[in-house]
């Protein structure tokens, strides 16, 4: 019996090996310009870029706080309890395709009645044991493919679940970097501020001694309190903003009692900026886009199992064991029993129903089709925009320098114009405001300028070589042995 139960199993996974039903995935086009409007010209000017980016920064406190962030933050804890999730699910879609053996143990006593329509022979007792002990299987014959469609998606739910994670660690680092040059772009403006208002202090002192030499008004003295106290609302509010800011970076770096000193943001250099390249080439590195591919990959595989649900259903059913009065005997040749079949199902009549599971699963291939061409366009329009914001922040800081310098000499000459009796204390206030809105936008431009390097590295997803490629898990490809 043993043996018509192997045949039958491998006359089943013989019959399982016909070409699965439905469509085989192909990559749709994407139909992407062959450059980036705001490429680098110079190939000179690009170099590679390592997989932790943001160590280009040469920032060793900016380096403690991603790899903190990378270990400790919930995101990143949640991503690896949905990869599990998904490997356990791979696993299970991979057993499919083996039978499952059950071992059944059926001990009973029964009384029968005597008074029946039939009389029993005396030689039969009307209580009695029954014992029964069984090795059994049902296994459904993937003849369709159906099983195999299964596993196709499962194990792209699988591999989009470990791009997820990809996508949330290149994310929370872009955001933990951003946020600590927000901080130290807090810390610059609050150093100017600092600077400011000790300038302010020093000329209040001297327009009042002025004015008690009877050689400046009480307008005067004024105005260099308004000046003064401006400065001193200017300091307290970039102090509560780094605060805030502090708070978020130290929930990124999973560190809540997170206490950073002050730093400067302008002593920060600027990354190389990778090549630009062909799109089609940078851009399937991101995780994002690979996942949305593995959705798709999961819709197409849904079509071949909609439609498999419209041909027969074969499975294999059979057991094997002994039945017996007793236990010592269950298992003597005299004991035996056995049954071998296959069962065969057809849907007849559904009324459109299966016809219309089938449609449900193309246009649901379709929406994700368009979904993953609107990842491609997002991505291809992300990395467009941080070259951008890089060129143009860093071409606007050569004026932005001069501009503060200007500023500067403005203030110092207006100060000895009022000093000299030749001009009224309001060009001063003039000169005292623009130079600490130059000092203030050259610091926020350089934090645009780095935040939009970091932008840069997370749309082109990350780190990036001359030979990297797309990731990719064979491993996992191979599982379930299909």
């Amino acid at each position: 019996m043993m043996r018509a139960i192997q045949c039958a199993c491998c006359a089943a996974l013989l019959l399982g090996g016909c070409a699965p039903v439905g469509p085989d995935y192909v990559r749709p086009a994407t139909g992407l310009p062959g450059a980036y409007p705001d490429a680098p010209a110079d190939p000179a000017a690009t170099a590679a870029i390592p997989a932790e980016w943001w160590k280009l920064y040469g920032d060793a406190k900016l380096d403690e706080l991603v790899a903190s962030a990378l270990e400790r933050n919930a995101d990143v804890r949640f991503a690896i309890a949905r990869i599990e999730e998904a490997d356990a699910n791979l696993r299970e879609a991979g057993a499919a395709f083996l039978p499952e053996i059950d071992l059944v143990g059926t001990p009973q006593r029964q009384r029968i009645s005597g008074a029946t329509a039939t009389p029993l022979p005396p030689s039969i007792p009307l209580v009695r044991n029954d014992i029964r002990l069984l090795v059994g299987t049902s296994f459904e014959i993937d003849f369709w493919g159906k099983l195999r469609r299964a596993l196709e998606a499962t194990r792209a739910l699988a591999l989009g679940s470990r791009y997820a994670n990809e996508e949330v660690r290149l994310a929370l680092a872009g955001l933990t970097t951003q946020a600590y040059f927000s901080l130290r772009s807090l810390d610059a403006q609050i150093a100017f501020t600092v600077a400011t208002l000790e300038s302010r202090d020093e000329a209040l002192t001297y327009v009042r001694n002025r004015a008690r030499g009877g050689i400046a008004s009480d307008l005067d003295v004024n105005q260099a309190e308004l000046a003064r106290a401006d400065a001193s609302f200017q300091l307290k509010e970039l102090l509560r903003q780094r605060a805030l800011a502090e708070h978020l970076l130290a929930t990124f770096a999973g560190r809540l009692d997170l206490q950073l000193a002050r730093g400067d943001l302008l002593v920060l250099p600027m990354p190389p900026l990778p090549p630009a390249g062909l799109p089609s080439t940078l851009l399937e590195r991101r995780p994002d886009l690979q996942q949305a591919e593995q959705q798709l990959v999961v819709a197409n595989a849904q079509i071949g199992i909609a439609k498999v649900a419209m041909f027969p259903t074969i499975s294999l059913v059979s057991y094997a064991g002994g039945q017996s009065t007793a236990l010592s005997t269950v298992l003597t040749s005299g004991a035996s029993i056995w049954s071998l079949g296959f069962g065969l199902t057809l849907p007849i009549f559904d009324a459109g129903r299966y016809a219309a599971r089938t449609q449900a699963a193309e246009a649901r291939q379709k929406q994700a089709v368009a979904g993953y061409q609107k990842v491609v366009e997002t991505a291809f329009r992300e990395v467009a925009d941080a070259l951008t914001n890089v060129q143009q922040t860093t071409a606007a800081e050569e004026d932005l320098q001069a501009g503060l310098t200007a500023a500067r000499n403005a203030l110092r000459l207006a100060r000895l114009r009022y000093e000299s009796g030749y001009s009224a204390y309001l060009e001063v206030l003039d000169a005292q405001r623009t130079a600490n809105l130059s000092e203030l936008v050259f610091v926020r431009n350089r934090q645009a300028r780095l935040s939009a390097s970091v932008d840069l590295m997370k749309a082109l997803g990350g780190g990036w070589s001359a030979d990297s490629t797309p990731l990719a898990n064979a491993a996992l490809r191979d599982a379930g042995g299909k």
